[in-house]
C-alpha cells in the first residue's frame, strides 16, 4: 500500500505562483517504479489531468491548459512530488489531487483509472 498527503495549496492572486508537494509513505514507491501524477477538480467539474512523471523524472506529459505553466518534478530520495505552479489563473481554481501508478507504461498516465492511489487532495484558489 501507498499512501500520498498533498500540501501547498493556498490562496494566491491572479499571476502568482505556488508549489505543492506530495510525499508518499509505505512501501518505497521507487522502489516499485510508480508513475506520480496531479489531477484536479473545479466545483461542478469532472476530476481532470494535469500532469504526470515517470519513475525516474526522465519523462514528463502536461495537460495543454498548463503546459508551459506547470512543472512536475520528483525527489525519490525524499519520496516526494512536486507541481511548481506560475502565472496562475482564476480558471486553476480547484482540488489538486496526487496520485500514483504501478503502470510502467505511458497508456493511462493521463486517466484516473490509470492510478492506483490517491491522495485526499488539496484546495488552490486563485483570486484577487
Amino acid at each position: 500500500q501507498v499512501q500520498l498527503v498533498e500540501s501547498g495549496g493556498g490562496l494566491v492572486q491572479p499571476g502568482g505562483s505556488l508549489t505543492l508537494s506530495c510525499v508518499a509513505s509505505g512501501r518505497s514507491f521507487s522502489t516499485y517504479v510508480m508513475g506520480m501524477g496531479w489531477f484536479r477538480q473545479a466545483p461542478g467539474k469532472e476530476r481532470e489531468f494535469v500532469a504526470a512523471i515517470n519513475w525516474n523524472g526522465g519523462s514528463k506529459y502536461y495537460a495543454a491548459s498548463v503546459k508551459g505553466r506547470f512543472t512536475i518534478s520528483r525527489d525519490n530520495g525524499q519520496n516526494t512530488v512536486y507541481l511548481q505552479m506560475n502565472s496562475l489563473k482564476p480558471e486553476d481554481t480547484a482540488v489538486y489531487y496526487c496520485a500514483a501508478r504501478r503502470s510502467t507504461g505511458v497508456a493511462g498516465r493521463d486517466v484516473q483509472n490509470g492510478y492506483d492511489y490517491w491522495g485526499q487532495g488539496t484546495q488552490v484558489t486563485v483570486s484577487s
